[in-house]
């Protein structure tokens, strides 16, 4: 399959491979399941508390990569020398209001002004679990993320600096685009890749498919990480997967998934399927689990999608890199891989 830029038909964007969202006879199949719905699709007693000691930050990780999961997909990625933001939503709720809609299990790790100082922060798509409205606004006014380059999809931009975000420093990406950051005074640079991912974008109804959403790639000196984002199954894994020799950690998606929208979202078995498909241990690295634990998004129970992927992963042989939410934890591939179970409860151990 040919990774390529992306194409549009009747100014909307479209799936590298057709692709059918929320169709009237998907919704009609979907809305019986959510009234009979009996799963624990919320928590039933408080989780955490999770705690980001912000003095971690003071020194850079030895090992050149550290990773620190602050729920969902929202992740401080410390690559090289550079610190990348990932999809930041701090907000109480993935909504268009915050009164109403999925309401987050934990509370934030971490202030945002205690957040170090920020390379780059990276906006995958404009989902509301992706793209946190008020998170930006807020983002936009702190000093320690002024000299942040913001790197997003095409069309994400206008939304950007609707929120406060100077479009001088905004960098929206195509398929297969690159942006390069520089680091210090003739020091190494980051690169970060956009690629396709099969799925969608919109805040409403009325704008689905108006802008970008796509993977990435994130490249230092020594590391390479993928980050998913959202996607559902396809081909095109491998193909990504091809243009480079190997990848430290590989960032998947699990949750919020269901079979009748498994081409939007990949689900424990597609996460799994997705690793393979990449080449799994020998050249996607580690798999880091993300989309997961911290809003009901779906009909599944809360903990399913971990519960899922850690029997499939025991199966397949798939180390699974999964620290506790606010933890900076470094990425080494030949020691024991940190796999917490916090969501077992606060009687749970973490293995490894």
């Amino acid at each position: 399959m040919q990774l390529k830029r992306a194409e549009k038909e009747g100014g909307k964007f479209l799936n590298p491979v057709p692709t059918t969202v929320a169709s009237s006879s998907t919704m009609r199949k979907v809305l019986p399941l959510y009234f009979s719905n009996k799963e624990e699709t919320e928590p039933r007693t408080p989780l955490g508390p999770f705690h980001t000691d912000a003095r971690t930050y003071d020194a850079e990780p030895a090992s050149g990569l550290r990773v620190t999961w602050f729920g969902h997909s929202s992740s401080l990625i410390e690559i090289d020398g550079f610190r990348i933001l990932i999809d930041p939503v701090w907000e109480q709720r993935a909504s268009p209001a915050q009164w109403f809609g999925p309401k987050r299990f934990f509370p934030p790790t971490l202030a945002l002004e205690q957040l170090p100082p920020i390379d780059v922060v990276l906006i995958s798509h404009d989902h509301y679990d992706h793209f946190g409205s008020d998170t930006i606004r807020r983002l936009a006014r702190l000093n320690n993320i002024a000299g942040a380059r913001w790197i997003t999809s095409l069309g994400v931009g206008k939304r950007l600096r609707k929120r406060g975000v100077p479009e001088a420093r905004i960098t929206e990406l195509d398929w297969t685009q690159k942006a390069e950051v520089a680091g210090d005074t003739f020091g190494p640079s980051l690169r970060i890749t956009s690629w396709p991912a099969r799925h969608f974008s919109g805040r409403g109804i009325l704008d689905r498919f108006s802008t970008l959403w796509a993977s990435f790639v994130i490249e230092g000196p020594k590391h390479r990480v993928y980050f998913g984002a959202d996607s559902g199954t396809w081909d095109g894994f491998a193909d990504i997967a091809a243009q480079y020799d190997h990848f430290d950690l590989t960032m998947l998606e699990i949750g919020a998934f269901h079979p009748l929208w498994a081409a939007i979202h990949l689900g424990p078995d597609g996460a799994a399927a997705a690793f393979q498909q990449m080449g799994g241990t020998q050249k996607a690295g580690l798999l880091m689990p993300i989309h997961w634990g911290l809003f009901n998004l779906a009909l599944h129970a809360w903990r399913q999608p971990i519960e899922r992927l850690t029997e499939v992963a025991a199966l397949q042989n798939i180390p699974l890199w999964s620290p506790t939410p606010g933890v900076p934890t470094e990425v080494v591939a030949d020691q024991a891989l940190p796999f917490s179970t916090w969501w077992e409860g606060p009687k749970s151990a973490a293995k490894g």
